[in-house]
């Protein structure tokens, strides 16, 4: 199996810089230029020549051993956030959520206004004076539709001098916080975290004297309606698809109930997804690839946690239909507080997860079989 470059200590300290560069670039969905940009630089510097589609996904191609089955590794490089719906008379702004933003953590939140690099204004997120509130307010989620921005404008022509329009995109305001030597609480974990994972494995099987050929994808627009990437796998029409994101940490006490993943237990796969509320879609992943995964982290030693789960679902949800069928998993890492304006990942499991993409991808040759006769129990 290839080697990852350097050390443990190494690789670490790569992905501690990118994750922590890439989640200070905001990059709400369908506003993911910056984020594109940084990311295809960062595929240049490894010698990959990238291409962006009609919708602004980034596509990198490492060509591998013929006949071998074509492998599309993506992670979506989106944020969720809010677009400005409306400009009062005295500066202050509404807006409309974009994905799913949880409004019961919305109050006191500070936000950025992306006008554009340089010109970007700081907000936040109006909470009523604790002295005003009253007894049956104290308990109470107020709805997205009457909350409102403070960005310091006196009035709405301040405010659309300033560049703030109908439609501008709002993020929760980009940062960083070190909680430990590994664990770090950041904006937009999901999916910078898989962003950074991508470019470091990238960098590894391009020194691999053996593969199959890889197609790197950063999709756009997973936050908004889950089909970024569909646009890409139409067009690469990949026999595998590995999907890069999140899994659900249980080992807070209000999440012990879902599963038994825990953060610093290493990367781990999905064994099912459902969405079930509206969106009647998911994942159950191909069995070979199921395989593939358990082989490699037994020959690795990389331990391998597994997830089931109600209530997320991923763009692989989607790229599994493309043609005649994608073979198709949820590969990941543990994560706390989803969607939140803080989210929390430890390093240990990003860089577990970057040694287990390596060695299970470059694995995949001419003989790798998707028949799934040869995996029936």
């Amino acid at each position: 199996m290839p080697a990852v470059a350097g050390s443990n200590d190494e690789l670490r300290d790569r992905l501690r810089t990118l994750l922590t560069e890439l989640m200070l670039i905001p990059g709400l969905s369908g506003h993911e230029g910056r984020v594109r940009r940084y990311l295809a630089a960062e595929q240049r510097k490894l010698g990959l020549t990238t291409r962006t589609d009609r919708l602004g996904n980034l596509i990198a191609t490492l060509e591998g051993e013929a006949g071998a089955p074509d492998v599309m590794l993506f992670t979506h490089m989106d944020q969720l956030g809010f677009v400005v719906r409306k400009i009062e008379n005295d500066g202050f702004i509404r807006v409309e959520r974009l994905g799913g933003v949880p409004e019961r953590a919305l109050p006191s939140q500070a936000v950025t206004i992306c006008v554009g690099e340089g010109r970007d204004r700081a907000g936040l997120i109006a909470n009523k004076s604790h002295h005003a509130t009253t007894p049956d307010e104290k308990y109470k989620v107020v709805p997205y539709m009457d909350l409102y921005i403070d960005a310091g404008f006196s009035n709405r022509a301040e405010a659309e001098a300033a560049g703030v329009l109908i439609g501008t995109p709002i993020v929760y305001r980009p940062q960083v916080i070190e909680l430990s030597e590994t664990r770090i609480a950041g904006t937009s974990v999901d999916d910078r975290a898989g962003c950074a994972v991508i470019v470091e494995v990238a960098r590894a099987l391009g020194e691999a004297a053996k593969r199959p050929t890889v197609h790197f994808v950063f999709s756009v627009q997973e936050e908004f309606n889950l089909r970024g990437a569909l646009t890409a796998a139409q067009v690469l029409k990949p026999d595998i698809c590995i999907q890069l994101d999140l899994l659900l940490a249980t080992d807070t006490p209000d999440m012990a109930y879902r599963g038994n993943v825990t953060m610093g237990g290493g990367p781990g796969i999905s064994l099912y997804s459902f969405h079930g509320r509206g969106t009647l879609n998911g994942t159950i992943p191909h069995p070979a690839l199921v395989s593939l995964f358990e082989k490699t982290s037994r020959a690795e030693d990389i331990p391998l946690q597994r997830s089931a789960h109600t209530g997320a679902l991923t763009d692989s949800s989607y790229v599994q239909l493309v043609e005649g069928g994608v073979a198709s998993i949820d590969v990941g890492f543990p994560m706390r507080y989803s969607h939140s304006s803080l989210e929390v990942v430890d390093l240990g499991d990003l860089e577990q997860l970057t040694r287990l993409l390596v060695a299970g991808i470059s694995s995949i040759d001419k003989d790798f079989s998707l028949d799934r006769d040869d995996f029936v129990g």
